[in-house]
């Protein structure tokens, strides 16, 4: 069951939480953005939704992806990939200052998702156990043609939960 829609705010804070969920199994999330471009701002964002019980449509999701796509695609990811050309040569203290550099960018974007979060109405979810409604991983996941259970390894590898 759920309570009607509605807009509410949240907080550049939400990151913090997305990043403790990030640290669990850095390399999970890497090989779901390598093997599938699924962005793991949007899909930490989804996770944390979820663990608040506040759900987005399908639709919406595909709006929050078309907010950071092209900043990505002209400018992150191009980064990304001479990031990882460089590394073989690089000592540590440059690879680590383009790392620096990267994560700058990755704000960018967790702030331009933010914005848009914080313009759109989802709706809050009751917590009772026997909730079936889709959950937001599903919607994000749903956009790449993958299901929930390509999260199994990283919730039975960490305890963590989603729903």
């Amino acid at each position: 069951m759920s309570r009607p829609s509605h807009q509410q705010t949240f907080s550049y804070l939400i990151w913090h939480d997305c990043e403790q969920n990030y640290s669990t199994n850095p390399n999970f999330y890497i090989n779901l953005q390598d093997t599938y471009q699924v962005n793991v701002n949007i899909l930490l964002l989804a996770q944390y939704l979820d663990q608040q019980h506040y759900v987005l449509t399908p639709q919406l999701w595909e709006l929050l992806t078309g907010i950071v796509d092209q900043w990505e695609a002209n400018v992150l990811q191009p980064y990304r990939r001479l990031r990882r050309i460089a590394k073989a040569y690089l000592d540590g203290e440059e690879y680590q200052k383009m790392l620096d550099v990267e994560l700058i960018m990755e704000r960018k974007s967790q702030y331009m998702l933010l914005h848009k979060l914080n313009l759109l109405q989802g709706k809050t979810l009751d917590t009772e156990p026997d909730n079936t409604e889709p959950s937001n991983i599903k919607h994000y996941l749903s956009l790449f043609g993958l299901d929930e259970s390509i999260m199994t390894e990283l919730t039975t590898q960490t305890g963590l939960t989603h729903s």
